[in-house]
Formats: structure tokens, sequence, C-alpha cells
């Protein structure tokens, strides 16, 4: 009798554990990508209008962050260049607000499709999962340039360059040596397919978890870009990874 209340017994621990150990594995997140450089950004009270004014209530009471970590180049001071923004979503969008002070702006090559990244362009970068990982020529995550006339470039499954002007909508007003940047961008996941139509872009919500990074492409005089600005320490020699990297992204919490 002993026998078989210690068979049953162990049985009974053995599927205790089984339990145990499948709901650990089906609780453990998907993400390895470490946790930085967390953001909480309050959700927008009010339409935003993408005009470069950046007047409504939302933008006035979003705080500002520091882009001051350079990535490629020399180290700058703030008469050379400075750049700040603050950020706000909604149910369809993640809206960005940019500031950049910089004397010289460059857009000499008329092609969208050539050395975009040579030129002075604003680079989001955006993982709407938060997974983190590679995504140099898939769309685990994007790495927008948005450039002076507006055109939105990153690069596609087929190894080139696209354009994904539908993904983002923005205005640049510039005045003396300050630029503003406003943008409305789309999210959408790694499901995103360059020749189906049409993707639909990601609803938001609350408690969501996105990686994101913001950087500034800037060129003075040359025939190459001279500095690259981001908005988060990289570690290691190759701060440039953020456009095949998304471990390198920081991490926003949508919050109402």
């Amino acid at each position: 009798m002993k026998k078989y209340i210690v068979i049953l017994l162990m049985a009974l621990c053995f599927s205790s554990c089984k339990n145990t150990n499948k709901e650990i594995i089906e609780t453990t997140p998907k993400s390895t990508k470490p946790e930085k450089q967390l953001r909480q950004i309050l959700k927008a009270k009010n339409a935003i209008k993408i005009d470069g004014i950046a007047d409504e209530t939302s933008w006035k009471n979003a705080k500002w962050h520091p882009m001051d970590q350079v990535w490629l180049g020399d180290s700058l001071t703030a008469e050379d260049f400075s750049g700040r923004f603050k950020l706000t979503w909604d149910d369809e969008a993640l809206y960005v607000l940019a500031q950049i002070k910089d004397d010289t702006l460059i857009d000499n090559i008329k092609d969208p499709l050539v050395k975009w990244w040579d030129e002075d362009c604003l680079e989001i970068f955006v993982d709407e999962d938060n997974s983190g990982g590679e995504h140099q020529y898939n769309h685990n995550a994007f790495a927008y340039h948005i450039a002076l006339d507006g055109n939105v470039v990153d690069m596609s499954t087929e190894k080139i360059g696209k354009l994904y002007n539908s993904h983002i909508e923005s205005k640049l007003v510039t005045s003396d040596n300050t630029s503003i940047w406003e943008v409305k961008m789309y999210l959408y996941n790694d499901t995103y397919d360059d020749n189906s139509k049409p993707n639909k872009p990601v609803k938001l919500t609350t408690n969501k978890k996105v990686g994101f990074a913001i950087a500034y492409c800037d060129n003075d005089y040359s025939t190459e870009r001279e500095n690259f600005i981001g908005s988060i320490p990289v570690e290691g020699e190759d701060k440039n990874r953020g456009w095949m990297d998304a471990n390198i992204f920081g991490t926003l919490k949508l919050k109402d």
C-alpha cells in the first residue's frame, strides 16, 4: 500500500512541476533585447496637425529629450550642432518633434535613392514590438531617413533603397539656423511585405512598448556626411549600427 502511495505522490509532483515549467515557458517574453533608456510617452490629448508649428497643448506638455551622442565624426560644440526631440502618440501613430540647430543644410543629390544618408536628414529608428535583433534587409525594424524635401528612405528586403513615403507625414520649417521637424509616423510590424499591398499599420495602445532611437545626419561642406548624432549611447567602436541592429534602440512605453 505504501508503495502505491509513494508512486502516486511522485506522479502528482511530476505533473505539478511539468505544469509549472509550461507556465514559465509560455510567459517568457519573446524579446531578448536589453531594455534601456526607458521613456514613458504621454498620449496626445488633442489632434496633432503636421505643420511644423507645434503649438498644440500636447507638444507644450511633452518633455524635451537630448540628441547628443556622436555616432560618427568628431565631437561637436553647441555652436556646431545641437538637437533635441519630443514624443507623443495616439491610436494610429507615433509623433516626433525634433529641433535641430545647424547653420548649413545640404541637399544636392536629386535622386532620393542615391546616397541618401550623406545629406542632411533626420533619421528615425523604430521597432514596433521592441523585440530587438537584426533588421538590415528585413522589416523586423525600420530606419527611416527623412530628407529635407520630405522623401522617406530605408533599405528594402531587396537590399536596395526604397521610398516609404506612405509611412511618414512630415513638415520641416527652418528659420535662421534652427529647423523644426514635425513627424507623424505609422508603425508596421515584422510581417510587412514590400511586394504586398496593402500593409496595414498597427493600432497603438496604452502600455505598448516600442523600440526607438532618433539621429541626425549632418553634412556641412563635403560629399559625405561629416557627423551622425544620435539619441542613445552605443557601446563599442562601431556606433553606426542602428540601421541594422535594433538591439541598440531605447524603449518607449506608451502611457495615457
